[in-house]
């Protein structure tokens, strides 16, 4: 497989590292792009730099190079992941602003009819944030905020980020072992229950 990785300025570098450490485990070839502000945010967020992410890929390709493989419906690829994924990445991709590679990476992967996911971070999301995630949603694209599930019973960080990117990666077909998934409840609330307290928490 052959999945584009872009990385913005929003909260949440670690998303696209994880994202990135996983799939060459998956062993899949991997082109990633890194805005100005995305590098900014991982010096101030992560220990890691650009140099360290350049292992992890592929083809590492510069934002401003909108001749690149990727920036074309002719290079195949099999989607395309940004995580984390700001506002302003979000907007420009709504209204087909190609003004960088990953703007145009994202809007020829949305006219090829493959797989776009937006790991959007804000919060609270106003209107505009809501009516930009709708419209590029009905044009094909997974809006997946990197929301936490606890029914994993997380311990660190790391087990909520690798649970939330195992998520993501569901999307491609790409199944992975590294986060436990929903098997059911153990019990059911209307029942009787062994252990004291237990039905009284779920009512």
């Amino acid at each position: 497989m052959r999945i584009v990785v872009a990385i913005t300025g929003a909260t949440g570098t670690v998303y696209g590292i994880t994202l990135l450490e996983t799939l060459r485990t998956l062993g899949v070839e991997t082109h990633l792009v890194v805005s100005q502000w995305g590098r900014i945010t991982l010096r101030q967020e992560t220990d890691y730099d650009l140099d360290h992410l350049r292992s992890l890929v592929r083809h590492m390709h510069m934002p401003g190079d909108l001749g690149a493989p990727i920036a074309s419906g002719s290079f195949a690829t099999d989607g395309m992941i940004v995580a984390p994924c700001s506002m302003r990445t979000l907007a420009a991709i709504r209204i087909g602003l190609n003004d960088n590679l990953i703007t145009r990476a994202a809007d020829v992967t949305l006219k090829e009819r493959r797989r776009l996911v937006l790991m959007v971070r804000e919060t609270p999301f106003s209107d505009v944030h809501l009516e930009n995630m709708l419209a590029v949603a009905r044009s094909g694209a997974v809006i997946m905020p990197p929301v936490p599930a606890f029914y994993t019973k997380p311990s660190t960080i790391k087990d909520i980020v690798t649970h939330t990117v195992t998520r993501a990666l569901d999307q491609f077909g790409l199944a992975t072992t590294l986060a436990p998934r929903w098997d059911g409840l153990t019990f059911h609330p209307s029942a009787p229950d062994s252990r004291p307290g237990q039905r009284d928490a779920m009512e």
